[in-house]
């Protein structure tokens, strides 16, 4: 009895802290894509055959993109393309022609201004 009174009152004192940590990192997609933590914040990257985005955010809140750069490359089995991407307003964008489809792999680097590149993996859903 005293054991299943300890391990309930340390779950008890447990979960408040993990409530706040999820919390902390919200990687719900709010756009569409599929959120992938970097070194430099959560990336929400939106791949579509007619448009890749990629949306940078620190604990919800997004991160300038003023003099970023970002580049994808998209993993089709044996086939590999790359995109570069420029700033778009609050974001990194690319549009034309993609060979996008659920399934396809990913690699997007980005580049902050000022800052070290970061590099992220991902799929299509």
């Amino acid at each position: 009895m005293k054991l299943q009174t300890l391990v309930l009152g340390a779950s008890m004192a447990i979960t408040p802290v993990l409530t706040f940590a999820a919390g902390e990192h919200d990687h719900t997609p709010k756009f569409g894509g599929v959120v992938v933590e970097a070194k430099i914040g959560d990336l929400e990257i939106v791949a579509k055959p007619e448009l890749i985005q990629i949306h940078v955010r620190d604990h919800g809140k997004a991160i300038k993109v003023d003099g970023a750069s970002a580049k994808v490359v998209l993993l089709n089995g044996t086939e590999k393309s790359e995109v570069m991407l420029s700033r778009a307003g609050d974001k990194l964008e690319a549009k034309g022609a993609f060979k996008v489809a659920k399934g396809t792999k990913g690699i997007a680097t980005v580049t902050l201004a000022g800052k070290p590149p970061a590099t992220a993996r991902f799929e299509v859903k």
